[in-house]
Parts: structure tokens; C-alpha cells; sequence
């Protein structure tokens, strides 16, 4: 990808950190409204960057794992001014969201939360399940589109999606085995129909939490967020909800739930859920170490590959990969609302679950809406005397 000296050399870096910064704050919504404000910001306003070289960022930050709207930002800024562009653009983008984050993870996650608290957090919990089926709901369509018109790979998709699903209800920790290896299977599969076997790629092993301990796996749990996490910031929900809760008890599930509400509802990247996980382990240096490793991959990726970005799109072998995880991604992410529906306790917890899938999948409502609707209600509950 060609980078123009000039745009790099006219950008001052102040103005990276002020309109990135704003990005950051403004940035409510998930990925879809990122993207529309990089695009309106670098492409409409400001042209530092033409439509079709957006569009190819855009593209090229779907292939790699990890938060791929906090990828874009990353790389926008380091179209503008390299490495250091890069950095800058992507802290700022990050830090607002992150300081929110880490303000409300010490209101819900403290010994002895006010009563409206409970109960904001209860209901908010209560639709995170309907979340995660609205999350894999939105990916069906790309995610087939990429695998192909063929009867054989409709069939493929639907078991991959499949396998997905059953791995984050039943498998918890080994999850990633299941989408790397869907991934495989259809690089094979294609070398196959192809005659055409191509190289493949390492695998990155997914080792196995209990291997350390304290914040050592904080650290480990961090890095397979941002190094294995496939298909958008809500993956990280199968790939780390067995051991935040399960393995290493560092939140209830019911805690879990309000972590990833958390995220949800805040400015910047979904992905900072982690730095919730990182305040339940060891409060505010734990919530900053778990979001220095779970972005760190997205960084590195983009200052080392922007250059390659057109050459990754045309990789086959990264094309079959995506084809094959992609479908097991959102199995994964739809199979979490199973485990994440278990760990619901009170019993008008329910119908809030029941209102949030109709708000969300039938009238077709915004994430945020949701939840803060559905922590109202909680809030309403818990000031009227109802256990929560």
C-alpha cells in the first residue's frame, strides 16, 4: 500500500491527538459508528486519506485478529504520520473508553455497591445474552458471502458454525482449538478442490491459562484476546468467560455479565471489556496491564503490516482461513449466550432477556438502548424491594 510523504509530513501530530481523542469520546456504538467516523473525519472532511484506500483498510482490518475498528484507527493514524502517528492515534483513541471503563468497574465491582447499582447491573446482565445472539446475528451475512455460492461450502459454513457454537456452551477454554481448527480445515479443504495446496502458517498454539497464575494469566488471558480473536471485539466473550469465571474465579458469572454490558456501553473499543476482568484481579495497574496486552497485537500488526496490507488481501491462504473461523466465530459467539443465560438469578430476569431479543432482533434497536433500558428496569426492581 503506497503511503504519500506528503499527507504524513502536513499532519501535526496535536492534530492526531485532538481529533483522535474526540473519536474516542464520541465513539459510542461498536464498530459500525468507528468506522463511519474515520471515514467522515479522514475521507469527507479533512481528505487525508481517498475513499478507495479507506475502503482497502477497511477490508484489510477485517483479515487480522483482533479489534478491527481499533485497527482502522490505528492505521489511519499511521497513514498520516508512520509509527508514531500509529501510537498516538491509537492511545488516544483507546484512553477514553478506558478511563470510563475503569470508573464504573470500581462502582460495580466494589465490596458494598449502593442498592441502584444492583439493580442497574442485574438488568443490564439480564440482556447481554440477547446481545451476544444479536452480535452473531449481524456477521451471518458477510461471513457466508466469503465462503462461497457452492452447496459443499453452505454445508461447511453451517458445521463450522456449528462446531463454534458447541465449543464456547461445552469447551470454555479450548474454544480457540475449535475456530483455529475450522480455519484449517478449509484452507485444506480449498487446496483440495483447488489442486493447489498452499503454504500453510503456523498455527499459534493456544496454551493453557492454568500454565500460570495471578497476573501472569491475566497477561496470557490479554494476549489471546487481541492475538486470536476473530470476527470483532465480541468474540472475546467464548474465548475468555470459562476462565475469568470457571477457571480462575476472578468475577460470578453474574459479574461477567456486567463486565461485558460494560463494554458495551461505553465509548471506544468493545474490547475493553478486559480491563474490567483486569480490575476484578488487581483493581486499577491490573485494568491497565490487561488492556497494554489485549492491544498490543492490534499496534504491532499495523506498524509491521500496513505496508503488506494489499498483499495480505490477496493471500489465499488467509482467505480460506477467514472462511473457515469466521462461521465458527459466530457459532461461538451465539453458543455463549448459553452459558451467559446460566448464570442469570433472579427470576424477572427472564422476561427483561425476553424484551431485550425482541428490542434488538425483532424491532431491530441499538446494543446501547438495550442495555441501559434493560438496566433501568433492574434499577426500578431494585428500589421497589424486588431481589436482585
Amino acid at each position: 500500500m503506497d503511503v504519500d510523504d506528503s499527507t504524513s509530513a502536513r499532519v501535526p501530530l496535536r492534530t492526531i491527538a485532538r481529533e483522535w481523542t474526540r473519536l474516542g469520546i464520541v465513539g459510542f456504538g461498536g464498530p459500525p459508528t468507528h468506522i463511519s467516523l474515520l471515514r467522515k473525519m479522514c475521507v469527507d472532511k479533512y481528505h487525508w486519506l481517498d475513499a478507495q484506500e479507506f475502503e482497502d483498510g477497511v477490508a484489510a482490518t477485517n483479515l487480522l485478529p483482533g479489534p478491527a475498528s481499533t485497527q482502522l484507527a490505528i492505521f489511519c493514524a499511521w497513514r498520516l504520520r508512520r509509527t508514531a502517528g500509529a501510537i498516538l492515534g491509537g492511545v488516544c483513541f483507546i484512553l477514553p473508553g478506558l478511563a470510563i471503563i475503569i470508573g464504573l468497574s470500581a462502582l460495580f465491582l466494589e465490596h458494598d455497591p449502593p442498592l441502584w447499582i444492583l439493580g442497574a447491573a442485574a438488568g443490564a446482565g439480564a440482556a447481554v445474552p440477547a446481545v451476544a445472539l444479536h452480535a452473531a446475528s449481524r456477521l451471518v451475512g458477510p461471513s457466508r458471502q466469503r465462503i462461497g455460492a457452492r452447496r459443499s461450502a453452505h454445508l461447511r459454513w453451517f458445521a463450522y458454525a456449528v462446531l463454534g457454537a458447541a465449543s464456547a456452551a461445552l469447551l470454555g477454554t479450548y474454544v480457540v482449538v475449535v475456530l483455529l481448527g475450522c480455519g484449517l480445515i478449509e484452507i485444506f479443504v480449498r487446496s483440495r478442490l483447488n489442486a493447489a495446496p498452499g503454504a500453510l502458517a503456523a498455527a499459534p498454539t493456544a496454551l493453557h491459562p492454568l500454565a500460570v497464575a495471578g497476573l501472569g494469566a491475566l497477561t496470557l488471558e490479554a494476549l489471546k484476546i487481541g492475538a486470536l480473536s476473530f470476527g470483532g471485539g465480541f468474540v472475546i466473550i467464548p474465548l475468555m468467560q470459562h476462565d475469568v469465571v470457571s477457571v480462575f474465579h476472578w468475577m460470578t458469572g453474574a459479574q461477567f455479565l456486567n463486565a461485558v454490558a460494560l463494554g458495551q456501553v461505553t465509548p471506544g473499543p468493545v474490547v475493553l471489556t478486559i480491563a474490567v476482568v483486569g480490575y476484578a484481579v488487581a483493581g486499577v495497574g491490573g485494568a491497565l496491564l490487561a488492556t497494554l496486552m489485549a492491544f498490543a497485537p492490534s499496534f504491532l500488526f499495523v506498524i509491521f503490516g500496513a505496508r503488506h496490507f494489499d498483499r495480505i488481501r490477496g493471500n489465499g491462504t488467509v482467505a480460506s482461513f477467514l472462511a473457515g473461523a469466521s462461521p465458527a466465530v459466530i457459532g461461538a459467539i451465539a453458543g455463549s449466550a448459553i452459558p451467559l443465560g446460566r448464570s442469570l438469578h433472579q427470576v424477572w430476569q427472564v422476561p427483561v432477556l425476553a424484551g431485550a431479543l425482541v428490542w434488538l432482533l425483532v424491532a431491530r434497536r441499538g446494543v446501547v438502548s438495550a442495555l441501559l433500558l434493560a438496566g433501568a428496569v433492574g434499577i426500578i426492581l431494585a428500589l421497589v424491594g424486588v431481589t436482585v
